[in-house]
């Protein structure tokens, strides 16, 4: 049971909890770049904390689909779906979890505390009811990742972080939302409406109307913020990491329309090597710029 239960969790999803560490990366507090370790060590602890609250919704979100994803070709093999994991283990797990993690993440701050709180209630009320409410659905999904940021912001004492970060965090995700509905259309064709009911109001041109839509603001709102936040180096280096951003936004493009997948972007991250180059690429060129060249 503890295998199923583990990969219930889904811990390749833990990925997307990594963007609580944008205040930390661009406010120049890493350690060991920084001197001092406790803000990266409270970063740490925050997404542990973040880590278990999004296991609770994945195993809500499980429980509340599992006729459907009995249906679904990829999804039926998951561990509740399957019958490897019990109903009765994995409701017992979605209860202990944030009884655990709530009370920690108040103790770590009361602001993370009630961020985490909101996103789990949202995240609750997106797998029971809101998820099946088109545009509201991906719009939901952005505002997970706003509140991540939002919480890795709280956790530390942060001065030059600019909120140009949270607009360019809420495009890209709804772009990689909107790619992740397409993907799933395409996926089902006819039959789409069996496995997630929100894609029987959707269709392909109209997915491909707001992924082209949101690309390009993606694009122009990170392109803004490289030249004119006010935290970055004076010489616009930052300037430089614009060719990555544009190539893991045409990339995923690619791997959409040519590939077929899409359907998961976090496990993109983790399997595709052209993604992964220029996620590192982009990494080592903003550490690069913003702490060897700070303002």
């Amino acid at each position: 049971m503890l295998p199923a239960l583990l990969e219930a969790l889904r811990p390749k999803q833990w990925t997307k909890n990594g963007v609580l560490f944008a205040a930390l990366v661009f406010d120049v507090q890493l350690y060991p770049f920084y001197h001092d370790p406790l803000p990266t060590l409270r970063t740490l602890a925050g997404f542990a904390l973040m880590c278990l609250l999004s296991s609770t919704v994945y195993l809500v979100n499980d429980l509340a689909d599992l006729d459907k994803d009995r249906q679904h070709p990829a999804k039926r093999s998951r561990p509740i779906a399957s019958g490897r994991l019990s109903r009765s283990a994995a409701v017992a797990a979605a209860l202990v979890l944030p009884l655990v993690a709530l009370p920690l993440c108040f103790w770590l701050d009361w602001r993370f505390g009630l961020i985490a709180l909101l996103y789990l209630v949202k995240d609750l009320l997106y797998s029971l009811w809101l998820k099946q409410v088109a545009i509201i659905d991906v719009l939901l999904v952005a505002l997970g990742f706003l509140l991540r940021v939002g919480a890795g912001v709280v956790i530390i004492t942060v001065a030059r972080f600019s909120p140009w970060l949270y607009i360019c965090m809420g495009l890209l995700a709804l772009f990689m939302g909107f790619g992740k509905r397409r993907a799933e259309l395409a996926l089902m064709n006819n039959g789409a409406g069996e496995t997630r009911a929100v894609l029987k109001e959707y269709s392909l041109p109209f997915l491909d109307e707001m992924i082209n839509l949101v690309s390009t603001a993606t694009l122009i709102a990170y392109s803004l913020y490289t030249f004119s936040a006010p935290n970055l180096p004076e010489n616009h280096t930052m300037m430089l990491t614009i060719p990555f951003v544009l190539y893991t936004i045409l990339r995923y493009l690619y791997l959409i329309h040519m590939k077929g997948e899409g359907g998961a972007p976090d496990e993109l991250v983790l399997t595709d090597r052209p993604l992964q180059i220029t996620f590192i690429l982009w990494g080592l060129s903003v550490i690069l710029i913003m702490y060897l060249n700070p303002r």
